[in-house]
């Protein structure tokens, strides 16, 4: 199916998924030229637009000016253009309906579910030596070197956060003991109750996407964007500048709530609860005691700002892009979720070690039970025999300015509508990255 241009495009990305509308492009688009302008491409975002589905008549891309062959929407050349456009390596062509989870699990090499105890715990060792080395930076390190020395330390201290990812997954170790004391004490640093968090990140893998059962990134509702003028405020803010560090709500809003988990659950939340706070009327004080308070904001705070800089950043790359849709349950679908709609990114090295290649995510997507240090060994044989589908991307600035400046409000038939097209007036937080985010990526 083609679509047609005059001041605008709608951008289908597949049978069963919704346009995305770009609004006035640059004067070129056509098979030969595949340059788009972002400035243009951004000014008005995602606008609604029903979706037609009552017959397959066939349309024509023209440019504004320049009129140009006909652009047929499912093209490895029309997928290569919006990857350009969002900041990607690779859309992945949709899913077929027919293809399940299972035929994905089965199609991975058995060895990459094995459990390898010296793996596990050398991914420990990097962690503790890592993190003390960032520390030792800090203690050491002149002012002006000290945000490098945090960035260093808070990536490590994500390492921790990946070893109890692994724990809460059962792919530590073959001692779910073990498993469950490493995980609890790996959490420690972050202050991150392990057994809440492992209850509610089971309901992201089992409910990746869909709408509401999720427990991961959201959408924002247009009901509550609208529900009052000084929350609207708070998520423009929320969900723009301050997006990176919006882990920090979810973690202080979903963990700590008795009322929000299970009663088969509440006894070993109350445990995790417990030494939580034990870490913090112990630690907090001892680190006081010995530092004062500016040592407690440059060694713990610091680097836990950037723990959860990466705690955002990977979560809402993995899943937030604008033509990865979110499903009602009775329309949802375990495979287009997992492999489809499940994003893998390539970060610098330093950082993949650091998280233990937790960037690697489709196919901890497509079973939790892989261990972080076969994640590699299963992507490749996913790319083997499903590349095609797959969502790809290298960190970059365009693709953090399309989550933080477009991907917003939930739009049924768009998947998102921006901000600053609901509440032009109030949304100067997204213009303002609009203009100082690069467009290159």
């Amino acid at each position: 199916m083609a679509c047609r241009l005059a001041d605008s495009v709608f951008l289908f990305t597949g049978p069963h998924q919704n346009p995305v509308r770009i609004q006035r492009l640059a004067a070129h688009f056509s098979l030969g030229i595949s340059s788009l302008k972002w400035d243009d491409i951004l000014q008005k975002g995602v606008k609604r637009r029903r979706f037609l589905k009552a017959n397959r008549r066939t349309r024509f891309v023209q440019a504004v000016a320049v009129p140009v062959s006909p652009f047929p929407l499912d093209t490895a050349e029309y997928r290569e253009q919006l990857a350009e456009t969002y900041g990607f390596k690779q859309i992945g062509e949709p899913l077929p309906d027919n293809v399940t989870l299972r035929d994905v699990i089965e199609s991975l090499p058995k060895e990459v579910f094995e459990i390898d105890d010296v793996k596990s715990w050398k991914s420990v060792l990097i962690s503790v030596t890592s993190y003390a080395l960032g520390l030792y930076m800090i203690s050491k390190a002149p002012w002006y070197l000290l945000p490098l020395a945090w960035a260093w330390t808070g990536t490590a201290v994500t390492g921790f956060f990946v070893i109890g990812h692994d724990c809460a997954h059962k792919s530590f170790s073959r001692n779910k003991l073990v498993e469950d004391i490493v995980g609890t004490l790996a959490f420690l640093p972050l202050i991150y109750p392990y057994e809440p968090w492992r209850f509610k990140h089971d309901r992201h893998h089992a409910k990746t996407n869909m709408l509401f059962e999720d427990t991961a990134w959201h959408p924002v509702w247009e009901e509550e964007f609208n529900s009052s003028r000084a929350l609207r405020k708070a998520i423009i803010f929320g969900y723009g500048p301050f997006r990176p560090w919006m882990s920090i709500a979810h973690w202080l809003i979903l963990h700590f709530d008795l009322k929000k988990f299970r009663p088969n659950e509440v006894n070993r939340v109350k445990i995790s609860l417990a030494c939580v706070f034990a870490f913090m009327f112990i630690g907090w004080p001892l680190i006081i005691y010995k530092t004062g308070i500016i040592g407690w904001i440059k060694f713990w705070l610091m680097p836990w700002l950037g723990y959860h800089f990466w705690m955002s950043t990977f979560t809402m790359v993995h899943h937030t892009a604008p033509h990865i849709p979110f499903k009602n349950s009775d329309e949802w679908n375990a495979a287009q979720a997992q492999l489809n709609g499940t994003v893998h990114c390539d970060y610098p090295c330093w950082i993949e070690i650091l998280c233990h290649d937790i960037n690697v995510h489709i196919p901890h997507h497509i079973s939790p039970r892989i261990p972080s240090y076969n994640l590699r060994a299963a992507h490749k044989s996913i790319q083997k025999t499903w590349g095609k589908y797959l969502n790809e991307a290298m960190w970059n600035w365009r693709l953090m300015k399309t989550i933080m400046t477009m991907c917003h409000v939930y739009d049924e038939e768009n998947n998102y509508v921006a901000f600053d097209q609901l509440a032009p007036e109030e949304s100067q937080p997204i213009g303002f990255l609009k203009k100082v985010m690069p467009d290159y990526a």
